[in-house]
């Protein structure tokens, strides 16, 4: 399959993991449009080949007109990568209402509607590519951070539901569920961990590393890795996946 001149849309493609897939697409001769909430940052960012457009996959009304307009600038939609997502832990019972809906409609709402969006172009094509970015926590479930995983097994639940009701097409659905992986979510996390179990950010920083089976960080390049591999000849029969990106076995 060759890439060039296909266009690509990545949610939170700013930043860390969704960044470096663009980088990587960009590098095949994807046109990509990075979105992520702030104009200013997508534009510091956006190199050729990239098109930085604010967005906020948690508005409805802004993903239907922004996605139709990235369509009309650059073409149909033919990779989809839902990638923007927050990422924090809280114990349930610490856990309020307004905490839940932001992580729901930001993780799961705005991939449902990314995909959505999307879907209207790319049914118009004969290849599409639609990749979620999960977590493991999608798959079993992460102490004290009830919410995100959630949040996750639901964003795993639509990939594959999408990947039955396109069986025999030429449109394909995964999700890659990476551990830990070096981007400034993660450093976020560091003072956030030590802060609310009382420890250095140094132990806090072990936590994270020590849950990736190889004990070390994973690097975005190896997430942007799978996803042109996915992208890629000989990925067709990949459909309704989980790629762990991990270390070692889940």
């Amino acid at each position: 399959m060759n890439l060039a001149g296909k266009h690509a849309l990545i949610t939170g493609g700013g930043t860390g993991i969704g960044f470096a897939i663009a980088e990587a697409l960009v590098a095949q001769g994807v046109h990509v449009t990075i979105t992520g909430r702030r104009q200013e940052v997508l534009d510091e960012v956006a190199t050729d080949g990239m098109t930085g457009m604010a967005m906020d996959v948690r508005d409805e009304a802004d993903v239907t007109n922004k996605i139709a307009m990235a369509v009309a600038q650059n073409g149909p939609i033919q990779i989809c990568i839902p990638n923007a997502g927050i990422a924090e832990g809280k114990a349930v019972h610490k856990t309020s209402m307004e905490f839940w809906r932001n992580m729901m409609a930001t993780n799961l709402d705005g991939a449902f509607l990314t995909i959505r969006e999307s879907l209207t172009s790319m049914r118009q094509t004969d290849w599409g590519r639609v990749i979620t970015v999960a977590s493991l926590a999608g798959l079993r479930g992460l102490k004290g951070a009830a919410c995100y995983s959630a949040s996750k097994h639901g964003m795993i639940g639509l990939t594959r539901s999408l990947s039955e009701d396109y069986l025999g097409t030429p449109y394909t659905f995964n999700a890659i569920c990476p551990g830990y992986v070096d981007t400034p979510i993660v450093t976020r996390n560091i003072t956030s961990i030590a802060q609310r179990a009382g420890i250095s950010e140094e132990a806090a920083l072990e936590i994270m590393v020590s849950s990736n089976r190889h004990h070390r960080l994973i690097a975005p390049e190896e997430v942007s890795a799978a996803v042109l591999y996915l992208c890629g000849p000989g990925s067709e029969s990949m459909n309704g996946q989980t790629i762990e990106i991990a270390g070692g076995q889940v």
